[in-house]
């Protein structure tokens, strides 16, 4: 069923259905103080504590303000934990650049995303510039991969925006960093304005959702080759992939669906029930039976139990709920809330919340870092605020 015309503005992500600086927190938690970094890193450091093995599941720990981080070049659209120690900002066309962070907030590097397309291997390739809008990375935390939401530089027209029809845009692409080097390594074409993607568990697939072309890239991280675009309707933006690397789970917001590609034979092959109205950003359980979607119009979050394909709980978070982050042992769920400026941590096992917090203005991007059990807010205005989960 389509709704007609769905926006994602990347300036405020507004949704319609007819068509479609954080002040710094003064508490101290664990030896973890709160920390502003500049251009360069920061002379006060801490260091974060292994969380001791407390025997509590996530849902009966409580969420803690740890400290927040400003930065000139911040304005994160997304924030992405590595699972090694590093965490990920991407800060769009506003500051073109990838910041990036250890889990004291102390920055490591900053990656502008100028690039060479020539000497990366892209055929007639000029000098250009990305505006980075989500990241992902290898399930060993070695490579990142970074969507630009577009290009700009000779030969592109970077005036894509959210209110996109098929064909009316430049493609785009998809940097390939190192994590070691903080070095742009590859850049690999997609379709265009590239928003969500996701890296396959077995590492060998990169799966990316364009949302001005209406179709989702399947890329073969070995070769760096865009193996297929499979079309699924207006507006795709969220993917989540199952333990096995066998399916993919792709939000299209446009038509209030979710669908499901065969990642063996790169089609799609099934769609999901209960979708609600824009459906924007998937979660799957540890286990793959649920599939969580956060609904941005409708302020809620859907719980759907995918042996069954119902719906089995549902969820009111906040205005405007975007982007999710499951604790590792899946017993909570972290939502932002895009227009209250809060962060609320649900409980999974019968959808309730149990805590809403505080962040900067305009949380849009989420992550969870489970081995020093932080959860990391994109403030759209230009911060991160972190949380610790403690025992109460």
């Amino acid at each position: 069923m389509a709704l007609g015309l769905v926006r994602d503005r990347d300036d405020a992500e507004r949704i319609a259905t007819a068509t479609e600086s954080a002040s710094e927190s003064a508490v101290t938690i664990s030896a973890v103080t709160t920390i502003t970094t500049t251009t360069s890193p920061p002379t006060t450091t801490s260091t974060v504590p292994v969380p001791l093995d407390d025997g509590l599941t996530s849902d009966q720990r409580r969420l803690v303000p740890a400290f927040t981080v400003s930065d000139d070049d911040l304005q994160p659209k997304s924030v992405v934990a590595s699972g090694t120690g590093l965490v990920f900002a991407q800060n769009m066309m506003y500051r073109h650049n990838v910041s990036v962070f250890d889990r004291t907030g102390a920055k490591v590097a900053s990656i502008p995303d100028t690039v060479d397309l020539a000497a990366l291997g892209i055929p007639g390739g000029v000098e250009a510039q990305g505006a980075p809008v989500e990241a992902a990375f290898s399930p060993d935390g070695s490579m990142a991969y970074v969507s630009n939401y577009k290009m700009y530089g000779p030969g592109f027209d970077p005036v894509a925006d959210d209110d996109c029809d098929r064909g009316d845009w430049d493609d785009s692409y998809v940097y390939r960093i190192d994590t070691s080097t903080f070095e742009i390594v590859a850049a690999i074409p997609t379709g265009a304005v590239p928003k969500f993607l996701a890296v396959s568990p077995d590492g060998r697939r990169l799966v990316v959702s364009n949302w001005c072309g209406f179709d989702v890239s399947i890329i073969d991280t070995a070769t760096d080759a865009e193996i297929t675009r499979i079309d699924v309707g207006r507006h795709p933006r969220g993917v989540a992939i199952t333990s096995d690397s066998r399916y993919a789970y792709v939000t299209v917001m446009g038509e209030a669906k979710i669908v499901v590609i065969d990642l063996a034979s790169n089609a799609v092959v099934n769609t999901v029930p209960d979708a609600g109205q824009t459906p924007r950003h998937l979660v799957l359980s540890p286990d793959d039976r649920y599939l969580y979607v956060s609904n941005n119009l409708q302020g809620v979050v859907r719980k759907i139990d995918l042996s069954i394909g119902a719906e089995v709980g549902i969820v009111a978070t906040g205005t405007q709920p975007r982007s999710m982050a499951l604790a590792d042992d899946g017993a909570s769920l972290y939502v932002v809330n895009y227009q209250d400026g809060t962060v609320s941590k649900v409980r999974t096992a019968d959808m309730e919340v149990v805590q809403t917090e505080p962040t900067g203005y305009h949380p849009v991007g989420v992550t969870y870092d489970a081995a020093s059990r932080q959860v990391w807010v994109a403030n759209y205005a230009g911060s991160l605020s972190v949380f610790t989960d403690v025992a109460p």
